[in-house]
């Protein structure tokens, strides 16, 4: 029987760190590991790229490029909206991050870039777009999924990270 290796149709549990610039900025580690449905887009597509044929107990240093991750900035992503519509409990200075809702009610993420006397300039940039990502994997656990599992898409486990 050889060792499974991952492909697609498969749910991967994955630990992982993720450096971005030097610095830590998410990981699994002491949590509960990261489960997703290899081949179906459920994580950045230069990270299932380079976990396909890994096998369990195996690590790997990733490197994913923006294109292959986030996506580089985007200049048409910069919108000027006017201070009224802000909430008075919302604090106008740069670097703030704001939960939005878009025209189609899906959450839109965006961060203020700058505030000027009567407009707040907002990035919707991926707060990681543009940035080189590092990521230390370990893959920690492999099975076939359901067929449940592959019509949808997605992993029906406990933990649903969308």
């Amino acid at each position: 029987m050889s060792e499974q290796k991952v492909k697609s149709g498969q749910v991967v549990s994955i630990e992982y760190t993720l450096r971005v610039d030097g610095k830590v900025i998410d990981s699994s580690v002491g949590g509960e590991p990261l489960e997703y449905l290899h081949g179906a887009s459920n994580i950045i597509p230069g990270l299932e790229r380079e976990i396909e044929g890994m096998a369990v107990g195996e690590s790997k240093n990733v490197v994913v490029s923006p294109e292959d991750g986030y996506g580089e900035v985007n200049e048409e992503a910069f919108i000027e909206a006017p201070r009224s519509v802000f909430p008075p409990d919302i604090p106008l200075r740069p670097g703030v991050e704001l939960q939005l809702t878009g025209s189609d009610g899906s959450p839109l993420y965006a961060r203020i870039e700058g505030v000027e006397e009567d407009v707040v300039v907002l990035n919707l940039n991926h707060p990681l777009a543009g940035k080189e990502l590092h990521f230390d994997i370990t893959v920690v656990g492999l099975r076939d999924a359901t067929a449940e599992e592959l019509k949808h898409g997605h992993t029906h486990g406990g933990h649903a990270h969308h």
